[in-house]
C-alpha cells in the first residue's frame, strides 16, 4: 500500500476509534449497542477508488513453469495478462485479484460470455468480468491467467489434473518472486508492483482452480472466492459408481477448454479417458488426485463460497464436502447460498455482492479492519430475493431425524412415511425401467405403480427445515447382478418457486444496465441487468441422489450382487436447505434408473424392500414440536 492510502486508511481508523472511545458503556445492553454502532461504522472503511483506469498499466507475461504437458521436450509457458495503476510502476505497492481460466479464449465469462480482447498491435486491452474495473482503481492489481493448454499458454489441459492446478499455482509463485517470467520480447520481468498477497475468485472451472491452488498451501494465496465450484471431480462425472456420461473429462478437455491444439493433445485426452475408467464408474488414483477436499489441512487461504442450491451442473455435494472440511480444520470462512442453480451472485444479488467482494477483500488483501468477519457467516436465499443470516451451515440446531418406510392403507395406496415403529414384516417391489423420466417418478404419487416407490408424510402440521445431507439406507433382494438405484426427496404442495431448471436456472437478463467501476472504449463496466424467474407447481424435488447397487462395500470396487441376497444399500443425497411449508407433504420416491442423470442400466432388475428395515435420515432443525408423522 502507498504511503497516501496507507495514511487515509489510518486516519479513518483512528477517527473511528476516537468516535467509539468517548461513549461511556456500563452494562451488557450497552456494550451490544457499542459492538452493534463499531460493525456500522466500519462497514463505511473501504478502499477508495482513486487510480486512473483508463491509464492503467495493462501487460501480458509468460511464467515459466516445470510443466511439459504435450510433450515436446519444452517446459510450458503460461500466459498472464495484467491490469495495475499505473502508480504501481513508481512505488506503490498492490495486491492481486486472481481470476485464472480455461474459457478466455472461446467460451467467455459471465452472463454475458466475455473473452479477452487485443488492440491491433496484439496488446490486451479487454479484460472480461467487472473486476478489473472496479478493483483497480481502488488500488488493486487483476491478473488472468490462461490456464495451460488454453489460449496463449502452452501445453494440455487435463481436467482438474496435477498439471493444471500447478500451472496456476506458479503464477502465485512469480507474483511473490519464487518463478521466472518473460514479456513477448523474451525480456525477463519481476512482479516488483505487487504486495504479494493474491485473492482468487472464479466461477465454475475458475473457482475450480482457485479450490485446488488454496490445496496446495501455496504461500501469498490469503483468500479464494469459489462460486459454485468443484471440490472434487469425481463428482463432477460421477455419483457413488454411477457415471453421468461417458468420457467425460476427455471430452471437456478437447470439446470445450482446447480450442486450437486437438491434434498435438489428443495423446492427452485419451489417456484422461482411459483412467477415468466409465466402465466401472469406480473411484481410482486418478479420481484421487482430482480431489481436492483430502489436503484440506493444507489450506491456508480464506475461504468466501457461493453456491447454488438447485445448481445441477455444479451440485450441491461439492460446496458440502469442502464446506465440511473447511468447518474441522476452522479455516476463516463465507457463505451464500442461492435458490438459483449455476449462476453467479453478480446475476442474482448485485448490489450487496459487489459491496461484500469489495469488503472481503480489502480485510484480506489490504488489511482493512471492516468487520466483515464479525458478521454473520451464513447467508441463505430462502424465497426469491428473501435472505436469511445464520451463524452456521448446517444448522447448529439439526438434528439427524430417523423416518421409517411403512405401506399405505391397501395396495392401491402409495406407502407411508413415519416417525415411529412399522410393526411386521412388510415389502413392496418395484421394477428398474431404464426409460422413466423424473417427472413420470414424481407425479401422480397417489398412484402405484410398477417402477417406483412413494412413500408420503401426513399433511404437516407446522413448517420442517432441512438443513444439510439426507441419507438414505435401503435394505431390500435384487434378482439381478446389477442395476441402478435412485431416490428423491419431494414437497408435495402447490407453491410458486424459483425457476431454477428453466432457461437462465433462475434468472431472466434484461436489456437494462448497471456500470460497476470505470469504462473505457475497449473495456466497458456496464452490464445487463436480471431478474429472477418463477414457476408454480404442485411439486418440488428438493433433492436428489443415486446409487451404483454393485459398489455396495466400497466405491474403491465393483461387486456384482447374487441374486436373491439381502443387501444393505447406503447412499447420501444431494445437500440443501429448505422449508417444507406447513400444510404440505414430504415424499420420499425410491426407483431404478435416472436416465437423464446417469448412463441407465439395462438390466430390468426388480428390487424387493423390506419396509421397516429401510430408513431415510432427514437433517431436520428442531422447531417446537420438531417432526412427527
Amino acid at each position: 500500500m502507498g504511503k497516501k492510502a496507507f495514511s487515509l486508511v489510518t486516519t479513518l481508523v483512528i477517527t473511528i476509534a476516537l468516535t467509539l472511545s468517548s461513549v461511556n458503556y456500563t452494562n451488557a445492553e450497552t456494550v451490544a449497542a457499542k459492538k452493534n454502532q463499531e460493525i456500522n461504522s466500519l462497514v463505511n472503511v473501504k478502499s477508495e477508488a482513486k487510480y486512473s483506469y483508463k491509464d492503467a498499466i495493462r501487460e501480458t507475461v509468460f511464467v515459466q513453469s516445470s510443466l511439459d504437458t504435450d510433450g515436446n521436450g519444452v517446459p510450458d509457458r503460461i500466459a498472464v495478462d495484467i491490469i495495475r495503476p499505473k502508480e504501481s510502476d513508481t512505488g506503490l505497492k498492490v495486491p492481486v485479484i486472481m481470476d485464472a481460466s480455461p474459457y478466455y479464449e472461446s467460451l467467455g465469462r459471465g452472463n454475458e460470455s466475455e473473452v479477452k480482447g487485443k488492440d491491433k498491435e496484439g496488446n490486451i486491452e479487454k479484460f472480461p468480468l467487472y473486476y478489473d474495473n472496479y478493483f483497480v482503481p481502488r488500488g488493486y492489481a487483476v491478473v488472468l491467467p490462461d490456464m495451460v493448454g488454453t489460449n496463449q499458454s502452452d501445453g494440455c489441459p487435463t481436467t482438474g489434473g496435477y498439471e493444471e492446478i500447478e500451472s496456476i499455482k506458479v503464477v502465485i509463485d512469480w507474483l511473490n518472486g519464487r518463478a521466472k517470467a518473460v514479456d513477448k520480447n523474451n525480456n525477463e520481468v519481476k512482479a516488483s508492483w505487487t504486495t504479494g498477497n493474491v485473492g482468487m475468485i472464479g466461477k465454475s472451472y475458475d473457482g475450480t482452480l482457485a479450490n485446488g491452488v488454496a490445496a496446495t498451501g501455496v504461500e501469498g494465496l490469503k483468500t479464494i472466492v469459489p462460486i459454485g465450484a468443484i471440490s472434487n471431480w469425481y463428482n463432477y462425472y460421477r455419483y457413488a459408481g454411477l457415471t453421468y456420461y461417458n468420457n467425460g473429462p476427455g471430452g471437456l478437455a478437447s470439446r470445450v477448454v482446447n480450442s486450437s491444439r486437438k491434434a498435438t493433445c489428443q495423446h492427452v485426452f485419451d489417456r484422461v479417458n482411459k483412467e477415468a475408467d466409465d466402465a466401472t464408474g469406480d473411484y481410482n488414483d486418478f479420481w484421487n488426485e482430482r480431489n481436492y477436499v483430502k489436503d484440506i489441512k493444507k489450506v491456508k487461504a480464506s475461504v468466501f463460497a457461493i453456491h447454488g442450491l438447485n445448481d445441477l451442473n455444479v451440485k450441491m455435494n461439492h460446496f458440502n464436502d469442502w464446506w465440511e472440511v473447511l468447518n474441522k480444520e476452522n479455516v476463516p470462512r463465507k457463505l451464500w447460498l442461492t435458490q438459483t442453480g449455476h449462476v453467479d451472485p453478480f446475476d442474482f444479488r448485485r448490489a450487496e455482492w459487489v459491496d461484500t467482494l469489495h469488503r472481503w477483500f480489502d480485510y484480506w488483501l489490504l488489511g482493512l479492519q471492516n468487520g466483515i468477519m464479525d458478521e454473520p457467516a451464513v447467508d441463505i436465499e430462502r424465497a426469491a430475493d428473501v435472505w436469511e443470516n445464520h451463524a452456521s451451515w448446517p444448522d447448529k440446531n439439526v438434528k439427524s431425524t430417523k423416518i421409517r418406510f411403512a405401506p399405505g392403507e391397501n395396495e392401491n395406496s402409495p406407502g407411508v412415511l413415519t416417525t415411529g415403529p412399522v410393526k411386521g414384516n412388510f415389502t413392496q417391489t418395484f421394477t428398474d425401467n431404464p426409460r422413466q423420466t423424473e417427472t413420470a417418478m414424481v407425479t401422480n404419487e397417489m398412484t402405484v405403480k410398477s417402477d417406483r416407490l412413494v412413500f408420503l408424510s401426513e399433511p404437516l402440521s407446522e413448517d420442517a427445515r432441512m438443513s444439510g445431507v439426507p441419507e438414505i439406507s435401503l435394505r431390500a433382494t435384487v434378482d439381478k447382478d446389477n442395476s441402478n438405484l435412485s431416490v428423491m426427496i419431494v414437497d408435495y404442495g402447490m407453491d410458486t418457486r424459483v425457476n431454477h431448471t428453466g432457461s437462465g436456472e433462475g434468472i431472466r437478463t434484461l436489456t437494462t444496465k448497471t456500470c460497476w467501476g470505470e469504462s473505457t472504449e475497449a473495456d466497458s463496466a456496464c452490464y445487463r441487468e436480471t431478474e429472477k424467474t418463477f414457476r408454480t407447481a404442485p411439486y418440488e424435488i428438493v433433492s436428489r441422489g443415486w446409487f451404483d447397487p454393485q459398489n455396495w462395500k466400497s466405491l474403491l470396487q465393483t461387486d456384482p450382487l447374487n441374486p436373491g441376497k439381502n443387501y444393505k444399500f447406503e447412499w447420501g443425497a444431494l445437500p440443501h436447505d429448505y422449508v417444507f411449508k406447513k400444510g404440505h407433504r414430504i415424499g420420499v420416491i425410491i426407483a431404478g434408473s435416472s436416465y437423464q442423470r446417469t448412463i441407465p442400466s439395462a438390466t430390468g432388475a426388480t428390487f424387493n424392500v423390506h419396509l421397516g428395515q429401510s430408513v431415510i435420515n432427514l437433517p431436520i432443525v428442531e422447531g417446537k414440536k420438531g417432526v412427527n408423522f
